[in-house]
């Protein structure tokens, strides 16, 4: 797997870079054919937030977390990559096509043991459906409803792409648009 390692407000040190080759590198033996995978590892220092965020695109399906610690940059490394790891595992019936055959395998050496064993697939129950009508509207005419209605997300009809989409409050506090391609 080839780790690619970007710094925001913050200089990659060669510790850094290890750190995360190291980490990082070891989620290579859940990915099949890992040579050809890039993982993206972008690293950000936001006033007192160390933030790590790590993206890996595997056979149709994205991994990605994203971490932080108020004073330790390793801290928020491992972090991140541990929660992949426990995403691997929570969701190992949806990835099981898209992983190596040998990725959960206990009797291999470099298997981690981090009592995953415990925990079981993850098995997804709605415990509510909720019908609305969904309304023409423009992105911002969204916003102003999503925000009169304290939600953090908004469906809607778009009346310039005359498409279904939806828009959503960020962490940093600033909204995105989902617009679908068909």
């Amino acid at each position: 797997m080839r780790i690619i390692v970007t710094g925001k407000n913050i200089g990659v040190s060669q510790a850094l870079e290890d750190r995360v080759n190291k980490k990082v590198g070891k989620l290579s033996r859940y990915i099949p054919d890992s040579d050809n995978v890039d993982a993206n590892v972008r690293l950000t220092l936001d006033k007192k937030r160390n933030i790590c965020e790590v993206t890996i695109p595997i056979k149709g399906a994205m991994l990605r977390a994203q971490e932080e610690s108020d004073n330790n940059m390793f801290i928020a490394i491992d972090k991140v990559c541990e929660k992949l790891e426990r995403q691997i595992f929570r969701n190992r019936k949806h990835f099981d096509k898209r992983l190596k055959d040998t990725a959960f395998d206990p009797t291999l050496p470099e298997f981690s043991e981090v009592a995953y064993e415990e925990e079981e697939a993850a098995d997804y129950v709605i415990v509510k459906e909720k019908r609305f009508d969904v309304e023409p509207m423009t992105a911002e005419e969204a916003i102003e409803r999503m925000e009169l209605l304290g939600h953090t997300f908004f469906l809607f009809s778009n009346l310039e792409t005359d498409s279904i989409c939806a828009v959503y409050k960020r962490n940093d506090g600033t909204y995105g648009l989902l617009v679908p391609q068909m």
